[in-house]
């Protein structure tokens, strides 16, 4: 059992680190100005299900071949950059008049909760940095540490969906009232392919630590 002191630590840890501009969230951010909430919704679902992914492959200790094959390493980060850079290609190429102010997004809800899916599992970072971060807080007088990190990976994961749902519903908000104008549609078009292809980049750039 996890003690809770070192639970509300945990917690509060993930709340901040969730809140922290990284791609994820500025993934849910951008789409759900686009899409709309219930959109980001199920982008979140996505990318929480690629945590999920994540927390496994720590408990199982499989995170430690990323951090030690620089081929493996490779591979699934560029994997995880051509996707996003086939998304921004996508939205640079969408016309004004695709998106309707409406909470139904043109995407199916499997296509949004896939893109969440696969932004996050293609990120080997994501592994590293659970492999860093979950055993922080898991102690082996506390029981099975396989079962104490796959407790706090559920733990995170339920707090990264409060945390990006919130951003989710804000970013809505602010992409109702901009996308009421067909200037401001296309801007939004424009800015979500220029934030996939920086995640894009970014991503390339990464170097295995």
């Amino acid at each position: 059992m996890i003690d809770y002191d070192n639970l509300a630590l945990f917690i509060t840890a993930s709340a901040l680190l969730a809140l922290a501009p990284g791609p994820d969230n500025i993934f849910v951010f951008t789409q759900s100005i686009v899409n709309g909430r219930s959109a980001g919704m199920k982008i979140i679902l996505g990318l929480c299900s690629g945590l999920v992914a994540h927390t496994t492959i720590v408990a199982l200790g499989v995170a430690a071949i990323f951090q030690t094959s620089i081929v493996a390493f490779n591979i699934l980060k560029y994997i995880g950059a051509a996707y996003l850079l086939y998304l921004s290609w996508k939205a640079f190429r969408a016309s004004s008049g695709n998106i309707k102010i409406t909470e139904k997004s043109p995407l199916t809800s499997w296509q949004l909760y896939r893109r969440g899916i696969i932004m996050n599992v293609t990120n080997p970072k994501v592994s590293i940095f659970f492999m860093a971060f979950l055993p922080q807080f898991a102690k082996p007088e506390n029981g099975l540490m396989a079962l104490q990190l796959i407790a706090l990976g559920m733990v995170f994961i339920l707090v990264t969906f409060v945390v990006f749902g919130l951003i989710a519903q804000l970013a809505g908000v602010i992409g109702r009232w901009i996308l009421k104008s067909e200037t401001g549609e296309k801007v939004m078009n424009k800015v979500a392919s220029l934030v996939f292809a920086s995640l894009a980049v970014k991503l390339i750039l990464t170097e295995q630590r």
